[in-house]
Order: structure tokens, then C-alpha cells, then sequence
């Protein structure tokens, strides 16, 4: 079926099949950190809780887990007066000083774990977040002291007599050069030998797991027309048959799984376990962002949460009753961060801690038992004019700044807004800056512009201009 076919990366032919049976994890460990669903909690926003509130708001949705982009101290700090498991991580640019001196471990170790635990109850650290997605000759060298960095972590660990604190690193599903069918799934060539073979050897040598940061959303969204929707959204009662196993799939979250599950076991490690480190849907985005909104994302994390708190545990059709720890992404919508508008719209929760919409990460409560939702309004492709303007109430000299920057990289950009010609007036910083934006967008979409300009601007169907000032537009 066209829908299937993904992952956005490059399929190849296998020439011989590969062994797929693999013996579930009962071990009571194992199935405590997967039945406690878990939440990332990114703080890249400037309207966002305190810690203190927003480990409140952790424990009202029912988290198990808490998983931190950084090893925050005051976080950490109060998250010793609850229950819940924490993840914490190390920042991709210590990986290098950490893989080339056991020093360097031993004090990440000291001034970040030995202060908390066992009082604060980390159970996982990663190094580095998704650093084989990016290939400059800086990021090579983080690359290749991954492995060296996590193994003087754990020697760091165990010589203060830590034992329960698993270490790992997330990945993204662009480490794979092909992912369909799933028995097709093999990793990228220039990583797969000098990266992921120490990286596995050392996951399975420490029983640690393979954490991935994996998104129907974006495979879906490529295509949402010949895309069944329903099928990434754990909704659908069609199947697909990967003709090369046998094995059949019910949803696009399972075949992305099992293709790292066989890219693994290419390289003859068949038994890593798997931690799904990010996963979620966005619940809001730019107008070209087809099938971003409330309904889709709340279906998707609810039927996940079921999916994945299921007793016994359920696993994938490669990986039958295996448990598999999971964090939703993410606690807020975040309105720092850079990109298109999915970005900033990832949240359960509003900044003001109310919930975007119902959701229990328990899984006790039925799906059912949820409040309703909005109806769905972008499921397909939006058609027509679309301008980028400021938003409203931006800071004057703020939108200044990103005027002269938007005017600054062509000449032809701004030349409408010259003393007498047909954009100057009104005279005003929103009107010169909406004229701006505009423009830039509509010049520069094609070579991966945003209409975002710091947050200063947002997306419009409604034409801001006039009959003598015509303001150029994106066509979708």
C-alpha cells in the first residue's frame, strides 16, 4: 500500500531474511519502568511553570517517570520528595571531554548524581540527545567518543556502587537508511560500523537499552492523503503484511519499532531491548501542517498509553509481551523553540498548567472514560494563499530588529516599503515588520525560511493587504 511507504528514507532490497523471534523481558525491573508511562519535561519556553509547579503538574497527570534534557539541581532537588523515576541527561558538547578522560565522568557523576541519589530516584542516563542526526566534522567527533563517553560513565557508576542506573543515548529514526517493510530496516552505512556495533555491544553488554525518539506523525504527514491516518493513530482495522517475515502490523508506531529491531539484528545483536525515549503528536502547527490539532494528538497518546500499559505487556509483532519504557513528548508546548509551527505545540499541558486536553498516563482509566475532544479541521492538505504577519501585541523594538534583519538579505525584499512607494504607509514598525515578514517568507520558503522570526511572527489565510499595497503571499 502507497501509505506504508516511508519512513522517509531510502528502501533497499533484502537479499536473505534474518531471524525476528525474540524472548520477552519479564523481569519485575523491566516491567516497573514500562508500566509507569513517562513525560519529557523540555523548559525551552518564557512563560513556562516553576519546577516546583510543574512537578506538581507531573504527578496530576499520573506520570511514572520524568525525563530531563539536562540534570537541573533544583529539579532534581524536588523531585527527591516523590515517587517518581527520573532520566536525566548529558549535553551533546561534554560528550567529547567525557569519552576522552575518565576524570571528566567521575565529575558529571559527582556534582550530578551522587548529590540526589538514591533520594531522587534516577534510573537512566543518557548521553547525548540524537547526535547521529547531525554529520558536520565537529558532530563526527562527538560521534566517535559516544561510546567511549557512556562506558566511563558506567565505570564511574559502579565504582560508587550505583548499579540500577542504566546508561544510553536517544536516537532519532533518520539513523536507519531504510525502515520498509520493517524486516527491511538497516542502519545508515557511515554509522552503522564505527557507531552502532560499539553502541550495541555495549547496550547489550550492560542490559542497557536502545533508546529511540520515534514519530508517526512526520512518516504520516508526508503523504496524508494516500496516508491512512487512522493506521498511525492506532485506530484502524486494516493490516499490513511484511511480505519478507510474515509478520502483521496494525499501526505505523510497530512497524517503525521492528525496523530498528531488524537493523539491530543485522548487526547481530537480535536481543537489545528497546525504550522508546520520545514519541507524541503535535496538537497544533503552521497552516501546511496537515493533521496537527487536538484530536489527533490526544488519540494518538491516549490509545499509546493503553497500548503500552497493557498486562501483560504487548509488544510489537517482532517482540510479542516484550515491555517497553516509554516518554510522551512532551509536559508544555514550549513557544521557544525554533522551526515550524509543530515545534512549540507538542504539550499536554498549557503553560498555565491546564491540560490541552484529558489524558491519564496511568492507563487506568479507560479511553473512553476521556473528555471529549475537538472536532479535526487540517486533516488534509490546506489549499490556497497563506501570509506571514507579525503577532499581535510583539514588542515594537523587537519587531525592529527583525525588520532590518528580513529587509537585510535582499534588496528586492523590502523595496515596497520605500518613503512614497506602495507599502510605506501606514507608518508603523507591525505594518513595515507584517510587509517583511511576508516578503522574506515568500522569497526564501524554499530554502527552509520560517514564518517564525522569534516567535515575532505567525501564519494568516486572511490577506493583511490593501488595494494599493500587495502583499506577497506562499501558495499551498
Amino acid at each position: 500500500m502507497a501509505f506504508f511507504a516511508l519512513f522517509i528514507f531510502t528502501l533497499v532490497a533484502l537479499s536473505s531474511s534474518c531471524s525476528y523471534a525474540i524472548g520477552p523481558q519479564n523481569n519485575k525491573t523491566l516491567l516497573s519502568l514500562a508500566s509507569r508511562i513517562g513525560i519529557n519535561y523540555g523548559r525551552l519556553g518564557n512563560n513556562l511553570p516553576s519546577p516546583y509547579q510543574s512537578i506538581n503538574l507531573v504527578k496530576s497527570i499520573k506520570a511514572g517517570h520524568v525525563k530531563l534534557y539536562d540534570a537541573d539541581q533544583e529539579t532534581l532537588m524536588l523531585l527527591s520528595q516523590t515517587n517518581l523515576y527520573v532520566t536525566i541527561m548529558v549535553p551533546n558538547n561534554q560528550i567529547i571531554s567525557i569519552g576522552a578522560e575518565q576524570a571528566a565522568a567521575d565529575n558529571w557523576v559527582n556534582t550530578n548524581v551522587l548529590p540526589h541519589y538514591p533520594q531522587t530516584r534516577i534510573r537512566f542516563v543518557l548521553v547525548g540527545n540524537e547526535i547521529l542526526s547531525y554529520n558536520s566534522d565537529q558532530d563526527k567527533q562527538i560521534w566517535a567518543n559516544l561510546v567511549p563517553a557512556m562506558r566511563k560513565m558506567v565505570n564511574s557508576l559502579r565504582a560508587r556502587g550505583i548499579h540500577n542506573i542504566k546508561v544510553g543515548t536517544p536516537l532519532a529514526m533518520d539513523v536507519l537508511r531504510s525502515s520498509f517493510p520493517p524486516s527491511n530496516g538497516t542502519f545508515r552505512e557511515e554509522v552503522a560500523a564505527p557507531v552502532m556495533l560499539p553502541l550495541l555491544k555495549f547496550l547489550n553488554g550492560t542490559n542497557s537499552f536502545f533508546f529511540l525518539d520515534v514519530y508517526p506523525y512526520f512518516p504520516w504527514s508526508t503523504d496524508p492523503v494516500n496516508n491512512h491516518l487512522d493506521f498511525a493513530l492506532f485506530e484502524s482495522n486494516s493490516t499490513y503484511t511484511d511480505p519478507q517475515t510474515g509478520l502483521v502490523y496494525t499501526n505505523l508506531l510497530d512497524q517503525m519499532l521492528d525496523s530498528v529491531i531488524f537493523a539491530m539484528t543485522k548487526l547481530g545483536y537480535p536481543n537489545v531491548r528497546l525504550a522508546i525515549s520520545e514519541t507524541g503528536w503535535p496538537n497544533s502547527g503552521d497552516i501546511d501542517e496537515t493533521g496537527a490539532n487536538i484530536f489527533n494528538a490526544a488519540t494518538y497518546n491516549r490509545n499509546l498509553i493503553k497500548k503500552m500499559t497493557a498486562n501483560p505487556p504487548l509488544g510489537t509483532p517482532a517482540r510479542r509481551g516484550s515491555p517497553i519504557p516509554t516518554f510522551l513528548f512532551s509536559l508544555f508546548n514550549e513557544n521557544r523553540k525554533p522551526g515550524s509551527g509543530t515545534e512549540r505545540h507538542w504539550g499536554i499541558l498549557n503553560p498555565d498548567g491546564t491540560q490541552i486536553y484529558d489524558i491519564d498516563l496511568s492507563g487506568t482509566r479507560p479511553v473512553s472514560s476521556l473528555g471529549s475532544l475537538p472536532k479535526p479541521n487540517n486533516n488534509v492538505p490546506f489549499k490556497g494563499n497563506v501570509w506571514c504577519v507579525a503577532v499581535e501585541g510583539a514588542n515594537e523594538t523587537e519587531l525592529g530588529q527583525a525588520l532590518d534583519f528580513a529587509c537585510g538579505r535582499s534588496n528586492a525584499t523590502c523595496a515596497a516599503l520605500a518613503p512614497g512607494r506602495e507599502c510605506y504607509a501606514p507608518v508603523s514598525v507591525t505594518w513595515h515588520a507584517s510587509y517583511a515578514f511576508s516578503s522574506y517568507w515568500a522569497q526564501f520558503r524554499n530554502q527552509s525560511s520560517q514564518c517564525y522570526f522569534n516567535g515575532l511572527a505567525r501564519e494568516t489565510t486572511t490577506n493583511p493587504g490593501n488595494e494599493q499595497c500587495k502583499f506577497p503571499s506562499v501558495t499551498l
